[in-house]
């Protein structure tokens, strides 16, 4: 059985973005290369990315091209194929159709079917999308957090979840520091269903 584990850049308190729109590129992000080869290698680690409609157009709008721009450093190339070539499924009711080794899940089902996709894929899912991060939280499906947090607090914008009814208990799985100030953690959701239980 797969794990779904929502990676996300956050900030302080939990924001994600804080113009709508800014899709992760805020001035408040403290990425540098050290933090950039950690991203390469969680993304190559993961068995298949999940991605919201939102963020998957945002990565296909970029990562393809940027995997070619000689104006960029090696670790932004490095990615770019990482995340050109990995399978991918984005979920969308209005997408029909996608490129970059990716299939589109989508309709009323469709969290049904993550989690068969879950229960029949071994080792790390990545979800991108508050969205559909909270979906799947509503649904037990959601394994892990993985966040990095970086210091600032914007006081606005874009929660790293939807609005939530319940408590939510999580154990963390580790933790590290990067030379920005940066901190990485790693949580387990503590009431995520067991594939059997889907």
């Amino acid at each position: 059985m797969g794990r779904f584990v929502y990676w996300m850049n956050v900030s302080l308190d939990l924001r994600i973005e804080q113009v709508p729109g800014d899709n992760g590129a805020g001035e408040w992000l403290r990425i540098d290369e050290e933090l950039h080869r950690e991203f390469n290698a969680q993304a190559r680690a993961l068995s298949l990315m999940v991605q919201g409609r939102v963020v998957y157009e945002v990565m296909e709008e970029y990562w393809p091209r940027a995997r070619e721009d000689a104006s960029l450093p090696d670790v932004m190339h490095e990615y770019g194929d990482i995340w050109t070539t990995k399978p991918k499924v984005l979920v969308s009711r209005t997408r029909r159709s996608a490129d970059h080794n990716t299939r589109i899940i989508g309709g009323d089902d469709a969290i049904e079917q993550l989690a068969a996709l879950r229960a029949a894929t071994e080792g790390s899912i990545g979800v991108g999308g508050a969205t559909l991060a909270t979906q799947l939280l509503r649904a037990g499906l959601l394994d892990e957090l993985l966040l990095f947090t970086h210091p600032a607090i914007l006081g606005f914008g874009r929660p790293l979840f939807d609005d939530y009814d319940v408590p939510i208990e999580l154990d963390l799985l580790e933790q590290r520091s990067f030379e920005q100030g940066v901190t990485m953690h790693r949580y387990s959701i503590r009431d995520a269903k067991e594939a059997s239980s889907c």
